[in-house]
Order: structure tokens, then C-alpha cells, then sequence
């Protein structure tokens, strides 16, 4: 079982992708962001999923230095991960 609010709650990122992700939840459209991010259209139960994956992806790119590292894109899919996450049931949350 995993806990989404835990796993998201425990990310240790640079504090200004964080900020950055925080201020763009306010924007977020899920129709036309989450498209952006995942192919087809998935519960948010699901998309949590696929965003973390995505997530630790982009995390290991930022860290190895690698040249093809997209600041936009590790925020746009922190923006989605943290607004999918708030659109989970509590009972959910724990799945």
C-alpha cells in the first residue's frame, strides 16, 4: 500500500522547485495540463502513479547534471503531482 500525502510530503527537492510548483497549483487545469503529462485520460489514483515515476525520472536527470534536464518540465509535473494528490479521496490517499 502506498501513501501518497506521505510519499509527496517526504520529496526532498531544491525549495525553489517547490515554490515554483506550489504558485503554478493555483493555474492548474487538469484537462489540459494532465494531457500534457500522460497519455489518454487516467483516475487521479492512476496519475499519481505515473507522475511519481516521472517525477524520480526528471529527479535523477537534475541530479546526474545531465544536459537534458528541463527545469519546466520537473514543475509542470511537480504542479500536476500535488494537484492530483489533492484530488484523491482520504480514504485513497493510502492506496
Amino acid at each position: 500500500m502506498t501513501d501518497f500525502r506521505a510519499l509527496l510530503s517526504n520529496l526532498r527537492r531544491p525549495r525553489m522547485l517547490i515554490r515554483a510548483a506550489h504558485c503554478g497549483i493555483v493555474d492548474y487545469r487538469r484537462d489540459r495540463d494532465l494531457r500534457r503529462l500522460i497519455k489518454g485520460t487516467v483516475s487521479p489514483d492512476r496519475a499519481v502513479g505515473h507522475l511519481m515515476a516521472e517525477e524520480e525520472r526528471l529527479e535523477a536527470t537534475r541530479r546526474a547534471g545531465e544536459a537534458s534536464y528541463s527545469v519546466a518540465r520537473h514543475i509542470e509535473v511537480l504542479i500536476a503531482l500535488m494537484a492530483e494528490v489533492r484530488l484523491l479521496p482520504r480514504s485513497q490517499a493510502s492506496v
